[in-house]
């Protein structure tokens, strides 16, 4: 065998952990699913002017779909898949925590919670994806879209309609604590 041939037969065998059409079908799908509700859930956050958008969350869902599908194409036994999943999670919360800011002493003033928790969601949507759990991956992410989109109009009108509670707080906070207010 020559050098050329050795170089062939070695990347070919390098690409051998796809072994036939159904699992190529399979991982294209998990990993392409996992992209779209990633893309879905980043466009509506882009939208929304937030700095994790599209790219952001498709990676999220990407990487997370990957950590599951590797160990499950290798043959993991599920009491290992709960290590790598609890691993993740925990890697993703710690990627969560860097997108929240607290802001002064009040703890009102907290940014990037929902960006935290949309991450974290999207984490869980790619495991499922990977997981080849894809109607509960539609699932969620719609719900999760619905969260995103419509919850925040619903609050609106019932602010409109009751009362907007936390104005009525932040008047509260400002008369019981004089020290609270700037100072000019």
């Amino acid at each position: 065998m020559s050098w050329h041939d050795e170089v062939l037969a070695t990347i070919a065998s390098e690409f051998s952990d796809v072994t036939d059409v159904a699992q190529l079908t399979r991982i294209v799908l998990r990993l392409t699913l996992a992209a779209v509700l990633g893309f879905v859930l980043g466009f509506e956050r882009e939208q929304q002017g937030k700095a994790a958008g599209v790219r952001t969350h498709m990676l999220v869902a990407i990487g997370s779909a990957m950590f599951v599908l590797i160990p499950q194409q290798t043959g993991i036994v599920p009491a290992d898949m709960s290590r790598v999943i609890q691993g993740l999670v925990a890697g993703v919360g710690f990627l969560c925590a860097g997108t929240i800011l607290k802001q002064g002493k009040d703890e009102s003033h907290v940014q990037g919670l929902t960006t935290a928790a949309g991450l974290w969601m999207t984490a869980a949507i790619g495991m499922a994806c990977g997981l080849g759990r894809e109607a509960t991956a539609v699932l969620s992410a719609l719900l999760a879209l619905a969260v995103l989109s419509l919850v925040p109009r619903l609050v609106g009108l019932l602010e409109r309609a009751f009362g907007n509670a936390n104005e009525a707080g932040a008047q509260a906070r400002v008369i019981a604590s004089p020290e609270d207010t700037p100072r000019r």
